[in-house]
């Protein structure tokens, strides 16, 4: 009995999946912001290239 209960302590001690858990639970949030602010995101990076290309369009010509 007491080799189960050193078993079951150890298993509870335990830490290694942890980390596993952690990015887990980061990669679902950011995924839930990025569906959440998609059409803001989009915006800004549709904003972001237009000025890019437009500043090119100018060097160019």
């Amino acid at each position: 009995m007491n080799k189960f209960k050193e078993l079951i302590e150890g298993f509870v001690k335990e830490e290694d999946g942890i980390g596993v858990v952690e990015i887990i639970l980061i990669l679902v949030i950011l995924v839930g912001l990025v569906v959440i602010f998609k059409d803001n995101i989009s915006d800004i990076v549709e904003d972001a290239f237009e000025a890019i290309t437009g500043d090119t369009d100018e060097i160019l010509d």
